[in-house]
């Protein structure tokens, strides 16, 4: 039984909000609300693992629950990255390296263990446990990186989101155009929405002098919030329709209160 979300248009929409809201809210809980870098890295990937459990345990796909740990993945790895970079003075350049080197040992952890990397079928509770894993670290990964676009490479945060929405577009052409292996290419775009929700998410946040736009963690968290609820929904109620055998009415019977 397949546990894991199809990898569509859809998909990638979904994704890069959850992204851009874990930055966010992330910020929110570990700047705005002045709880720290390692408490706040505490509480989100607590809350991570707590979502994984029932991720894990569940017996079937759920819309719901698959994107509730994705954002948790988000959010841990927003302030896992900050406490790497600037609790432990890393620095983006040096954090990015050590998780580049701890994503690539999962993948081939993953590969040798499952003979696969497939992200379209996971039906194994040891391949689950990797899936999440390379999306952790990505998540993490992506935030260093987004960092460093960001502050670090005097592109600024429009700069940075206009760099890796164009490494985003060069995947979906070679994806379209070329037979590259297309899990190679969804563990590359996976990485690389991250970073753009990252940059994107400061636009959001930062001030007009800063070069953002001015919402806040606070509007920013709840604009996204709100979207991500609306693609899930949606997501949901396709996936119903989807499941239905041929012939069924598109319609189910309501249930009993």
């Amino acid at each position: 039984m397949n546990k894991v979300a199809q990898v569509t248009v859809s998909f990638w929409i979904m994704k890069i909000c959850a992204t851009t809201l874990g930055e966010t809210a992330g910020d929110l809980l570990s700047m705005t609300m002045n709880v720290g870098y390692a408490m706040s890295s505490a509480i989100l990937l607590s809350l991570f693992l707590l979502s994984l459990v029932s991720q894990v345990r569940a017996k079937a796909f759920h819309p719901l629950l698959y994107w509730t740990v994705i954002l948790t993945t988000s959010t841990a790895g927003t302030t896992m990255s900050d406490f790497m970079d600037r609790s432990l003075e890393l620095g983006y350049a040096k954090g990015s390296m050590i998780l580049i080197s701890c994503l690539i040992a999962v993948l081939a952890a993953w590969r040798l263990s499952q003979k696969s990397l497939s992200v379209s079928y996971i039906q194994t509770t040891r391949a689950e446990l990797f899936y999440w894993a390379a999306i952790l670290i990505s998540n993490t990964l992506g935030t260093a990186l987004g960092d460093y676009l960001a502050d670090d490479s005097g592109l600024g945060f429009a700069g940075g989101a206009a760099l890796i929405g164009g490494l985003l577009m060069a995947v979906v052409l070679i994806t379209w155009l070329t037979p590259v292996n297309r899990v190679l290419l969804f563990w590359v775009a996976f990485v690389l929405t991250r970073p753009f929700g990252a940059t994107f998410g400061d636009l959001l946040t930062k001030t007009p002098q800063q070069g953002g736009l001015g919402f806040g963690t606070i509007g920013s968290s709840a604009i996204l919030a709100g979207i991500l609820a609306g693609l899930v929904i949606y997501s949901r109620f396709t996936h119903k329709r989807a499941a239905l055998p041929a012939g069924a009415p598109t319609a189910a019977p309501a249930e009993p209160a």
